[in-house]
């Protein structure tokens, strides 16, 4: 039987990172990304390099329709077990006064809908209670959900939020068909996640304030969701761990 990995924003960052060392573990993986193929086949491509088995999946994880082709695709390479809900958006620095209702609902249709979403496929694929053989989910949330990000992305900040009170639900509603439910909390991690929040040196410039004085890297945060997903936490959901370099920074 071969496992399979979907990882929702799989081809830069912490999701690239996470499906490579997924591949190197044994996953088959799916590579899911919105509008970069050219990244997400490069992801691929190194991970069969390596003998490793991935595919690049397109796909918005607020498109229902979308998320079936992500997951018939998951399907076709074997038995599903691990879903990374890394799929996320961050918008412009802001004040909550100046944010339009096309920025907000956007950002919580991909951040919060696409999270659920692609959760509820996950489920009717991995719990007993729907015929399957369990497995173990990993939501990407954030320090900003601790700290509220006032003044840049409030928005973002309470999606985040969102995600943390929805890993409690689920691991509570799951725990007895078979899947754990738990999430990885990164704080300034060096991606170019930052460019798309218009400040590209943004770790840099936050690396001082870490108590740990640097920023934290996407491999490090793929660490951590890989033993989450790992027989080495088999009795661990519920749980977030912080990938913070010693505290939650605020964005």
């Amino acid at each position: 039987m071969t496992n399979v990995m979907v990882v929702t924003g799989g081809s830069r960052g912490i999701g690239a990172a996470t499906a490579t060392l997924a591949a190197a573990r044994g996953y088959a993986v799916i590579v899911n990304y919105a509008d970069n193929v050219a990244a997400a086949e490069a992801v691929c491509h190194n991970i069969r390099a390596a003998a490793g088995i991935a595919q690049a999946v397109r796909g918005d994880v607020a498109d229902p329709a979308d998320i079936e082709h992500i997951f018939a695709a998951a399907d076709r390479l074997g038995t599903l077990t691990a879903l990374v809900n890394n799929a996320g958006v961050i918008n412009p620095v802001t004040c909550v006064a100046d944010m339009d209702a096309g920025r907000i609902n956007r950002l919580l249709a991909v951040n919060v809908t696409g999270t659920i979403l692609c959760t509820q496929a996950a489920i009717r694929r991995m719990s007993s209670r729907h015929g399957g053989k369990g497995g173990g989910i990993v939501n990407l949330t954030s320090g900003a959900a601790k700290l509220g990000g006032a003044g840049s992305y409030v928005d973002y900040a309470a999606s985040k939020g969102a995600i943390d009170t929805l890993t409690i639900g689920l691991a509570l509603e799951l725990a007895g068909e078979g899947i754990r439910v738990n999430a990885v909390r990164p704080g300034i991690i060096d991606t170019e996640f930052h460019a798309a929040g218009g400040e590209p040196d943004r770790a840099a410039r936050m690396a001082a304030s870490i108590p740990m004085p640097r920023a934290g890297t996407a491999e490090e945060v793929a660490q951590a969701i890989l033993w989450l997903l790992s027989d080495e936490a088999s009795y661990t959901t519920g749980t977030t761990i912080d990938v913070t370099g010693g505290r939650a920074i605020t964005p």
